[in-house]
């Protein structure tokens, strides 16, 4: 009965002397910071992969309309844009041919009246994509091109990934935007 009584009072002495101990410390700051650094990391690495994408995107789209200003192609249509664009993408963009969405508006010099700003992206659950406006417009014509392709994470489940993705799964729109005006005389 008496060591029944002096039990906590023995459980009590053994947890001060445990914490008394310093041995383990390092590990202890090992195990909180190492989950900081390592989500930093990957965060950073996602943010350069997205960057390098969106960068490749903007520079793609800046080549394609640069043929498309000048009227090096006899007609122009979705397709073919789209085909050009990913090639200079240099493989940046995965399934960027099923994955990119071209838009392209010509801008009215009456009202000047620019697209929505929001753009269209690919619907990864639907079966039939949205519709996008395609007129590449008349001679001395102001067209606003835009660019939308749907990109997975590169670590998905991380927290700058997660709060990129509406839905797991769904991936995130780079987008980019180009005007140009129709030069007089091109093929479009």
């Amino acid at each position: 009965m008496t060591s029944l009584a002096f039990a906590p009072l023995r459980l009590l002495g053994a947890l001060r002397a445990l914490s008394r101990r310093e041995d383990g410390t390092a590990t202890l700051d090992f195990v909180i910071m190492v989950p900081i650094f390592v989500s930093l990391f990957v965060s950073s690495f996602e943010v350069s992969i997205f960057t390098i994408r969106q960068m490749m995107l903007d520079r793609a789209l800046d080549l394609v309309v640069r043929d498309l200003r000048l009227g090096t192609w006899a007609s122009v249509d979705s397709d073919t844009l789209k085909a050009r664009i990913c090639e200079r993408t240099i493989g940046l963009l995965p399934d960027c041919s099923n994955q990119l969405m071209i838009e392209m508006v010509p801008v009215s010099s009456a009202s000047w009246a620019t697209p929505d700003p929001n753009a269209t992206c690919v619907d990864r659950d639907a079966e039939v994509q949205p519709a996008v406006a395609f007129n590449p417009g008349t001679e001395n014509q102001m067209v606003i091109i835009r660019a939308c392709s749907m990109v997975d994470p590169f670590f998905p489940g991380t927290g700058l990934a997660l709060s990129l993705e509406e839905n797991v799964g769904d991936g995130f729109p780079i987008i980019s935007t180009s005007g140009f005006v129709n030069e007089p005389g091109t093929g479009t």
